[in-house]
């Protein structure tokens, strides 16, 4: 067949296929191991801004989220591999105490055996009936004992037909149960044992749009038993249902026309059941725009005995930036921040609403990876339903106080505290106290400007290593053909596990892993909440930016714990107080690198951190005025530390020279145009 000769629907999934169906023209574009039909007169690529009919597709293919779905197969991919694994452990140890029940029976009914309490044959296949396990055909009643225990033998026979050896053993058992004459039925008269159907593994694509998710989550996830592509529009949910034609996926991949709040609140109440569950182990909400709506009923539409949530928020300029904060707090229940580490924080906003959402249910939330990527957020979260993990959720949110108008530092307050106090027997525990506050004034302490509320938002690790691991571990074995995105992907991963900060106190936690049956400590509280930038600080006090590694070895040399963001090249976290930081930048501008004169102005932030404006006081003391003649106050007793800038040290070791922070491939990279459908 040539290249321009049209192929029909059934046609076997090609790159550039041309394909005719119902009239209507298609071309089509593969990505992963799913292809998707792309009407032959739109463009292959949307434009950032569409012009005239013919670049209205009804068909909504954005080759900037094949990160996003990439790293979403990866993901799923590693956290179901242990989902499936715990699962087929969770029935073999249910059909070991089936047989440890059953075996326990058995010996009883050996030992009244043993005492010579013996039924009779004719009693006894009239309990067989009397017991439903087989019903003697009308007009056939036996007139012998030795009759009616043939007749019953049969019956068993077709009671245990197709349930294999381990459903005949427990038919047997109980009916020998109380003595009497054993009817005997040969392990060579038992039908094949049928081959045990693999562990089920649902995936709910809330909205699907043209389906690509479900088609390469189907394609591409072997263990995935079943699919649902959920879609408001009728026209995107016939697109999904050519696609899923074209693929041959049908029979793993259900389509769905409909709200997706209505489809994912009717599983509600629908527990499992005989070991079987109706809700999803994995839900994917992918929308353009907030997620927020959609939390609520995916929390409860999800299993939750460790069920996986991945969510994605295209509207960074509503969590990661200053100027909504009424929005951010309506659809995250927080307020953003201002200045470098925004970003970060509206991750911890994204978590902070899905935690809230599913503590009214009495679920808790563990984060296995929490990306900010290009314009949007992506999140993986397993879910479970913990009461008791629950009441940690206070002690782990916090307020933050931030100097974004002055000096750039920010002061973090629990909203409730965790406390560990001791039992009656000695042994330690954890209590839910208030918290005390607060925790600053409401002039920054270092430079004396006003400081702005954010928050609240999550204060616990937003990162799994155990889980980054695995997908990294698994990345060499992946095709990079069918994955474009592994380069990528590799660095990033790598970059979200190296800026995790252990909790050092972890080891003392009475919910620590190595003491509980659980991988992580539900009381866990992030060192290194937030990031900085050393240029933004040199910006500060006017003088040259340090060397990354000279600032991060003198943090070092003094003992502190140092690494760098994700969300922000150029970014330091750090457990070392701001006092330091700040003394750092002080000894830089002595050492290294001294501020003409006259380049920090009287009353600005700069001034007051470099003490410019010290003078002297009664009480041994120094203050600073800022632009807002406010007053803070400056010890001259600090207590001076040694800063050495120790290059060496604060080198980071890269052997395999990743790139961590990606630079956008083209112009204009961007979340495009909402799909339309004609």
């Amino acid at each position: 067949m040539s290249s321009n000769q049209a192929a029909d629907i059934t046609a076997i999934p090609a790159v550039d296929q041309h394909i005719l169906h119902e009239e209507r023209e298609y071309t089509t574009i593969k990505e992963g191991l799913a292809y998707i039909l792309v009407p032959a007169t739109a463009p292959k690529v949307p434009q950032t801004t569409p012009r005239g009919d013919n670049s209205q597709q009804n068909v909504f293919y954005n080759p900037i989220q094949q990160f996003n779905r990439d790293l979403s197969v990866l993901a799923i991919k590693a956290y179901g591999e242990e989902a499936v694994e715990a699962k087929k452990k969770k029935a073999e140890n249910a059909r070991e105490r089936f047989k440890a029940k059953h075996n326990n029976k058995k010996n009883k009914k050996r030992k009244r055996d043993d005492d010579g309490t013996k039924g009779d044959a004719l009693n006894q296949a009239g309990k067989l009936e009397d017991a439903g396990l087989g019903a003697v055909q009308a007009g056939a009643a036996p007139n012998t004992a030795e009759d009616k225990a043939k007749t019953s033998q049969d019956v068993i026979m077709e009671q245990v037909t197709g349930n294999g050896e381990e459903a005949a053993d427990t038919v047997m058992e109980e009916i020998s149960e109380e003595g009497g004459p054993t009817i005997a039925l040969s392990k060579a008269s038992y039908p094949p044992s049928p081959e045990r159907p693999p562990p089920s593994f649902s995936i709910l694509d809330a909205l699907s749009a043209t389906g690509l998710r479900a088609l390469r989550y189907a394609q591409e996830i072997h263990f995935t038993t079943s699919i649902t592509a959920n879609d408001l529009l009728k026209e995107a949910t016939k697109t999904i249902e050519l696609n899923v034609k074209h693929n041959k996926l049908e029979d793993k991949i259900t389509t769905v026309t409909g709200n997706a709040l209505v489809h994912m609140y009717s599983l509600v109440g629908e527990d499992a059941k005989d070991g079987k569950s109706k809700k999803y182990d994995v839900i994917d909400l992918d929308p353009y725009g907030t997620a927020a709506p959609f939390l609520d009923a995916a929390i409860q539409a999800v299993r939750d005995d460790g069920g996986l949530l991945c969510v994605t928020c295209t509207d960074a300029g509503v969590w990661a930036s200053n100027g909504y904060p009424e929005k951010a707090y309506s659809l995250y229940g927080g307020v953003p921040m201002k200045g470098q580490m925004s970003h970060e924080a509206g991750l911890r906003l994204i978590l902070h609403s899905i935690a809230t959402t599913a503590a009214r249910h009495g679920v808790a939330i563990e984060p296995l990876l929490s990306l900010s990527i290009d314009f949007y957020a992506r999140v993986f979260v397993r879910v479970y339903k913990s009461p008791a993990d629950v009441k940690y959720l206070a002690g782990k949110t916090m307020m933050v106080y931030n100097c974004d108008t002055g000096c750039g530092a920010w002061t973090t307050q629990m909203v409730a505290r965790n406390k560990v106090s001791e039992n009656k027997n000695g042994n330690p525990q954890w209590k839910h106290v208030f918290s005390q506050g607060p925790t600053v004034s409401e002039s920054c302490r270092h430079c004396g400007f006003k400081t702005h509320v954010a928050g609240p938002m999550w204060a616990g690790p937003i990162h799994s290593p155990k889980f980054i691991k695995k997908i990294l571990d698994d990345l060499p074995n992946v095709s990079k053909d069918t994955y474009h995105t592994t380069a990528r992907i590799e660095g990033m991963l790598t970059l979200a596990l190296e800026e995790i900060l252990p909790d050092l106190d972890a080891d003392t936690s009475p919910t620590a892993p190595s003491k509980t049956k659980k991988n992580f400590d539900p009381a866990a509280i992030d060192p290194a909440p937030l990031l900085f930038i050393p240029s933004a600080l040199s910006k500060v006090i006017h003088c040259i930016t340090p060397v990354e590694n000279s600032f991060r070895g003198a943090l070092r040399h003094l003992g502190y714990r140092v690494t760098r963001s994700h969300t922000k090249p150029g970014s330091i976290k750090t457990d070392a107080p701001w006092e330091v930081i700040w003394e750092i930048m002080r000894e830089w501008v002595k050492q290294k690198e001294p501020i003409k004169d006259g380049a920090v102005r009287e009353g600005t932030a700069g001034w007051a951190i470099m003490g410019l404006g010290k003078k002297s006081t009664q009480n041994g003391d120094a203050k600073v005025s800022n632009g807002d003649d406010a007053e803070a106050d400056v010890s001259t007793e600090e207590k001076k530390i040694e800063v050495v800038f120790d290059e060496k040290l604060g080198a980071e070791k890269d052997t395999k020279k990743l790139v961590r922070y990606q630079l956008n491939p083209r112009e204009n990279w961007g979340p495009m145009a909402r799909a339309r459908g004609k």
